[in-house]
């Protein structure tokens, strides 16, 4: 970058320390969480990476840099899931030790970050890169590059990554090409774009900036997928069942009966209740209980997917949805498969800490990777629960691996999200949620049992929706879509290439430089 020089007999002005970076660092980490929903000041977001990407430059060495980057990903990681105190204690661990856990995990998120800007600044070192080539090749790679990693490394936590919160601007047309790590590279390049600002390739940059946006802008006008069969309708039930309630036995009777009342107050194609709406394994509940909708089901000639445990043995169980339908000679069955270390599964050598919280169903089975679709007449609905629609990769290698002529044409979330109170993950989920369906060009329906229980459209928007924390029933039209978008059939690998693409050209501009120097 180009600075105004002192006068000569200026007293000159002392280089700022590695720790007062970090600390800027980190308050530009916490801010940025507020481009995200609720909040979506999205341009803040850009110039939190472009504050990252200055610090990390002007960095006395590369562990300093590591450092930096680092503080940014602690601060981002901390402010991004403060909502983990309200969801911890629920679970019977004190305040102070969810403190304490959400800071060590925090600590631990910030380590993708320090790898990637320690390694950016290593090449750039290593390699004597100019400022242009490190703002728009390098530190934008090792960001999708840190990103990508955090998403599947120890089962990955993705949550809050940057992509999110550009799913209302232009970059979200990039979504249904390299998924929500690309868009968060496009947003790392602009923001390395516009740290150009004030550099003799000013114009080049803004010019890259421009083109960047207008391209995303662009490809919002492209149609990937295209409607097939008949629309459905749907009910989704959003039952706002206290937690306090919902595995207390004495209270366990209300639930099924409001379950069980509401789901057979009136007919549609498609009606489902939240992740473990009937919190009882099968072999538990009163005689005749599941058959009740089954009846249903056959005299009106709806599908039904219903929240709940399955046992396959006193030992093995997992978080499912039973799927009925009247053209089906047996149920259907969708269990999860990707599970919440700590809350679903027990991290091998951690079950002291999971026996301090008192979890529900808190050791279970993992599902099959890849399942089938639930047929509801002419469309196929593929399920997800909770957790897992954070992984978009897993949800569009779902669709990519099912035979030809069977592909899922509706997507469906049951989720339970009343361990979150009433904080920013709820409005969160829902930017996922979109997230979820730009990238595939398929609809998504979700049925949650505090919110959001929303229906969108492929595009990302939301059709119809009922207000947080109360109880209700969505009904819904949903028109299901047919065809790949590039994510589906390439998933994260196109987005891997480019960051590889953008080091290699990096690195052949710091031979070209060196051969013409």
């Amino acid at each position: 970058m180009r600075f105004r020089r002192a006068a000569p007999d200026a007293p000159a002005s002392p280089p700022r320390s590695t720790r007062s970076r970090m600390i800027i660092a980190a308050i530009a980490g916490g801010a940025s969480v507020l481009s995200f929903a609720p909040v979506g000041w999205w341009p803040l977001q850009l110039l939190a990476l472009a504050t990252l990407f200055y610090q990390v430059l002007r960095a006395e060495s590369v562990k300093a840099s590591a450092f930096i980057g680092w503080a940014f990903g602690f601060g981002w990681c901390l402010a991004g899931v403060h909502w983990l105190t309200i969801t911890l204690p629920r679970f019977g661990l004190p305040p102070v030790l969810a403190w304490i856990a959400i800071v060590l995990l925090s600590i631990y998120m910030g380590g993708h970050a320090a790898l990637a800007m320690g390694a950016a600044a290593w090449l750039r070192k290593r390699w004597a890169l100019a400022l242009p080539a490190a703002n728009l090749l390098v530190l934008p790679a090792c960001w999708a590059i840190s990103e990508w990693s955090r998403g599947w490394l120890f089962t990955g936590f993705s949550w809050a990554s940057a992509g999110y919160a550009h799913n209302v601007t232009p970059l979200a047309g990039y979504a249904p090409v390299l998924g929500v790590y690309g868009i968060g590279w496009i947003a790392a390049m602009s923001a390395g774009a516009l740290l150009l600002s004030m550099h003799p390739v000013r114009k080049a940059a803004l010019s890259l900036l421009a083109a960047l946006w207008m391209g995303g802008f662009a490809l919002q006008y492209v149609q990937w997928t295209q409607p097939t069969g008949k629309p459905l309708t749907a009910r989704l039930i959003q039952g706002n069942v206290a937690l306090s309630d919902k595995f207390n036995p004495n209270h366990v009777g209300d639930t099924l009966r409001h379950y069980r009342d509401t789901v057979t107050a009136a007919p549609a194609d498609l009606i489902a209740i939240p992740e473990t709406g009937i919190p009882l394994f099968p072999q538990q509940l009163p005689t005749g209980y599941l058959d009740s909708y089954g009846t249903f089901a056959r005299k009106t000639g709806s599908a039904i997917v219903l929240g709940m445990p399955m046992a396959d043995s006193p030992t093995s169980y997992s978080n499912s949805v039973l799927g009925l339908a009247p053209a089906l000679g047996k149920p259907y069955r969708y269990d999860k498969h990707h599970l919440v270390p700590f809350g679903e599964f027990i991290p091998p050598g951690f079950r002291w800490f999971t026996n301090m919280m008192q979890i529900p169903l808190g050791d279970q089975a993992r599902g099959k990777v890849l399942q089938p679709a639930f047929p509801v007449k002419d469309q196929r609905v593929l399920p997800n629960i909770c957790y897992e629609n954070l992984f978009g990769e897993e949800i569009a290698a779902q669709l990519n691996e099912e035979s030809a002529g069977s592909h899922a044409t509706v997507l469906l979330n049951v989720s339970e999200l009343a361990w979150y109170g009433k904080s920013v993950a709820i409005p969160q989920h829902l930017q996922i949620s979109q997230m979820r369906t730009l990238e595939t060009g398929r609809p998504m329906l979700a049925a949650t049992n505090t919110g959001p229980t929303v229906a969108i459209d492929p595009h990302g928007v939301v059709q119809a929706s009922l207000p947080y924390h109360q109880a209700g029933i969505l009904q819904a039209t949903v028109q299901g879509m047919t065809g790949d978008t590039p994510y589906i059939v390439l998933q994260n690998r196109l987005i891997l290439a480019l960051a590889a693409a953008s080091l290699l050209a990096a690195w052949l501009l710091s031979r070209r430089r060196k051969a013409s120097g």
